[in-house]
C-alpha cells in the first residue's frame, strides 16, 4: 500500500467535513441576509411609529386655527435613524465623535466626517439643533 493509498481515508474525512462546514455556512449567510431583512422591517415599523407620536404631540399642542406645519423630512438611509435613535436614547447633546462611539463605529476621521455630515444635514431639514459648533441636539 502507498502512502497516497493509506492517507485516502484521512483526505475523505476532510472532504466530508469541508463539504459539511461550507454547507453551514451557507445556511447561516442565509439566516444572516432574513434577519437582516427583517430588521430592516422593524427599523421602518419603529420609524413609521416615532412619526406617528410626533405628529399626534404636535397636533395635539397646536391651537385649531393654526395650519400645520408638516413634519421636517428624514432623510431616507438608515444612518439617520440609528443617529436619532441614539439621541433618543441618551436624551443629551452629542458631538460626532459620541456617536460614532454609541454606533459601534471606529473612532477615525472618515467616520466622524460622516456622521458631522449626517448631522449637519439633519440641522439643516430642523430635525437637530446645533448648539455650539459641533454639538448637536
Amino acid at each position: 500500500m502507498t502512502g497516497h493509498e493509506a492517507s485516502r481515508p484521512l483526505l475523505d474525512k476532510i472532504d466530508a467535513r469541508e463539504a459539511a462546514l461550507t454547507c453551514e455556512a451557507e445556511q447561516t449567510r442565509a439566516r444572516i441576509d432574513e434577519l437582516t431583512a427583517r430588521l430592516h422591517e422593524l427599523d421602518e415599523a419603529i420609524d413609521h411609529l416615532q412619526i406617528t407620536r410626533k405628529t399626534l404631540v404636535l397636533l395635539a399642542s397646536e391651537d385649531d386655527t393654526e395650519p400645520a406645519a408638516p413634519p421636517p423630512a428624514l432623510p431616507g438611509h438608515p444612518a439617520y435613524q440609528q443617529i436619532l435613535t441614539v439621541f433618543a436614547d441618551v436624551d443629551r447633546p452629542l458631538r460626532a465623535r459620541d456617536l460614532c462611539q454609541a454606533l459601534d463605529l471606529p473612532i477615525v476621521s472618515k467616520n466622524t466626517e460622516n456622521i458631522r455630515s449626517k448631522l449637519k444635514r439633519l440641522v439643516s431639514r430642523g430635525i437637530l439643533v446645533e448648539t455650539e459648533p459641533g454639538l448637536f441636539t
